[in-house]
């Protein structure tokens, strides 16, 4: 477990940068030609700004914003799916991501068989996901389907194996998007609680959420994504608070597209 007094996870000054075309380009081959030419015309986006916030072993935060607002996009990066344009993310022990549905999933394999990958790419042998195995089962509650192809299964059976999956090896920090968002009210129940147990045990969970409800009830810290930058960090009464706030300036408001970073 992560311990020493240090925080589980530091986030410093993170800005990530997507650089995309408007231009339509069929082929590799094209997008290098046109590169090369120099008549390919490319716009520059800045998806986070500025981010800097530290998690504490045990603690649950959540991050609340709008659709697009870079939660996802956040927590990829302490996930190391993404690499900041600038800044650095410290993640100290073993991480355990479950961005959206089931990602990494194999839709071929069956539910069986994507247990014992998604046990080997968290670095568990065979052997110990066997031992864990009915324990997944059990709380994924899709009885016969564990043996039928991952493609087959709906939206809330995918969350339920993934999120079964991600907390039976008992990371040191759980990275959930929108885990809560799909399924019945009763694998949300057993969701919160196996999150409060990790708690309890001094696991570092991080929940993405734009479900008001989930972060005043799970997390006991949040903050608020806007446009790529944090706009508050404080208690979930506060952030959800200014999350109303945000709405209702946002409404009805465009897309806007931020400023790099300063020049040094």
């Amino acid at each position: 477990m992560s311990g020493g007094g240090r925080p589980a996870i530091v986030v410093h000054d993170v800005w990530l940068q997507y650089r995309t075309s408007p231009d339509r380009v069929t082929s590799f081959k094209e997008y290098i030609i046109r590169r090369l030419r120099g008549d390919l015309r490319v716009s520059e986006f800045w998806a986070l700004r500025e981010v800097s916030f530290q998690v504490n072993p045990g603690e649950v935060l959540g991050i609340l914003g709008r659709n697009g607002s870079g939660k996802t996009t956040l927590l990829k990066i302490i996930a190391r799916v993404l690499r900041p344009t600038r800044g650095r993310v410290v993640v100290r022990g073993l991480a355990a991501p479950l961005l959206g549905l089931g990602i990494g999933f194999n839709n071929e394999l069956t539910g069986r068989e994507n247990v014992f990958l998604a046990g080997a790419t968290l670095g568990f042998p065979a052997a110990e996901m066997r031992r864990r195995f009915d324990e997944i089962v059990d709380f994924a509650g899709i009885g016969e389907f564990i043996d039928m192809p991952i493609r087959t299964y709906s939206s809330g059976m995918r969350a339920r194996l993934g999120f079964a999956v991600a907390t039976s090896i008992r990371p040191d920090v759980l990275l959930l998007d929108e885990v809560l968002a799909v399924g019945d009210l009763e694998f949300r129940d057993r969701c919160t609680e196996r999150i409060g147990t990790f708690r309890e045990q001094g696991i570092t969970t991080v929940l993405v959420s734009h479900s008001v409800q989930s972060i005043l009830d799970i997390c006991g810290r949040a903050i608020l994504l806007d446009r790529g930058r944090m706009v508050i960090e404080g208690t979930p009464e506060e952030v959800v608070g200014r999350y109303h706030e945000v709405l209702k300036a946002r409404r009805g408001a465009g897309t806007e597209r931020g400023d790099g970073p300063p020049k040094h």
